[in-house]
């Protein structure tokens, strides 16, 4: 089969591998049809990411067809499926507490074990949900939503309650939504007035901040002082992370969508008065694939607005290393590999 692999920082090559053997007992063979070109991709590729092992094959917003199943697998060759990338234990204390996606001994694909940029893979039947009522190319895009998706439903944030999300990236707009959708009242807050105007004609979140000297002044304005019910900090930048602190009403939330390797310090008497919550949110579950797809299914989610480039497997070399420096109107690339 065809794959790209990263031999290291800065190359990425076609080359021909083995296609993967017949699937173990409750493994399934996988014909990938899309695949979602991630921020840890491009930071994979620009040698960035600080765990990392090359050569590598990235990938792992995934979706696909079933080729084969092994034993005690029910599905049935060509069943369209959702890949969950997050590979668990299944015996760690966060998985027998039902929390695959903070499992002690995770691998990702793409990060931790080659991914899906390639024709073909193998995952346990359990990483698999179906893909009815959705094409395989917004199939595709169901991962990178169910962070947001699960950051939101990490938050415990009550329809009607205001929120401000930081960072108008893919992960910041994939949270926006599923905030919407759960009745919040969202603003967005970012430092790129071209971001926040593409957030406002693309998908209608026209309350907006821009990042600059009078933000704390601009947060007060809009929630007539009180501060937002639930903040969302996606932009993975340390200052940004602590900034956002002084945002949160009395009683609220920040749920820390990103991360960063960095040491977060926050002013403890300030954190106390407001009886703040602060919430870590990692990756997603099975709840937030079903609740994504479920969304997208009823139109809710408008993934042909959030996919704005599009190349093949072939072109994928040439055209993640070109997106990597040319971010401009690049909200999601998707590479078709089959289908």
């Amino acid at each position: 089969m065809k794959a790209v692999v990263c031999r290291e920082p800065g190359v990425l090559e076609i080359v021909e591998r083995p296609s993967p053997a017949a699937p173990a007992p409750g493994w399934v063979r996988l014909a990938v049809s899309h695949v979602g070109i991630c921020g840890t991709d491009y930071h994979i590729f620009e040698g960035k990411h600080p765990f990392l092992e090359y050569p590598r094959v990235m990938g792992h917003e995934i979706s696909a067809t079933v080729i084969a199943a092994g034993d005690g697998v029910t599905l049935a060759a060509g069943t369209p499926v959702i890949v969950n990338p997050y590979l668990s234990c299944g015996q760690c204390v966060a998985c027998r507490q039902g929390k695959p996606n903070c499992c002690t001994n995770i691998k990702v694909l793409g990060v931790h074990t080659d991914g899906a940029f390639c024709e073909e893979i193998s995952v346990p039947a359990g990483n698999l949900y179906p893909a009815e009522g959705l094409s395989l190319e917004a199939a595709a895009t169901t991962e990178f939503l169910a962070i947001g998706a699960h950051a939101v439903r990490r938050s415990l944030a009550s329809a009607g309650a205001r929120a401000l999300v930081i960072g108008a990236g893919p992960i910041g707009l994939g949270a926006a939504i599923f905030s919407r959708i759960a009745g919040h009242e969202v603003t967005l807050l970012d430092t790129s007035t071209e971001r926040l105007q593409m957030a406002a004609e693309r998908f209608g979140f026209t309350s907006g901040i821009v990042a600059d000297e009078k933000t704390a002044d601009a947060v007060r304005e809009k929630t007539h002082g009180d501060g937002f019910d639930v903040v969302f900090d996606a932009t993975g930048y340390g200052p940004s992370m602590e900034k956002a602190f002084s945002f949160v009403a009395h009683g609220g939330a920040l749920v820390l969508v990103s991360v960063v390797k960095d040491d977060i310090r926050f002013s403890d008497p300030e954190f106390h008065k407001r009886e703040m919550m602060l919430i870590g949110s990692r990756n997603a579950t099975r709840a937030d694939f079903e609740h994504v797809a479920d969304s997208i299914a009823k139109g809710l989610v408008p993934v042909d607005k959030l996919i704005t480039h599009r190349t093949t497997l072939a072109d994928a070399p040439r055209d993640l290393a070109r997106w990597a420096h040319e971010k401009s109107g690049l909200i999601k690339a998707v590479i078709r590999v089959g289908g």
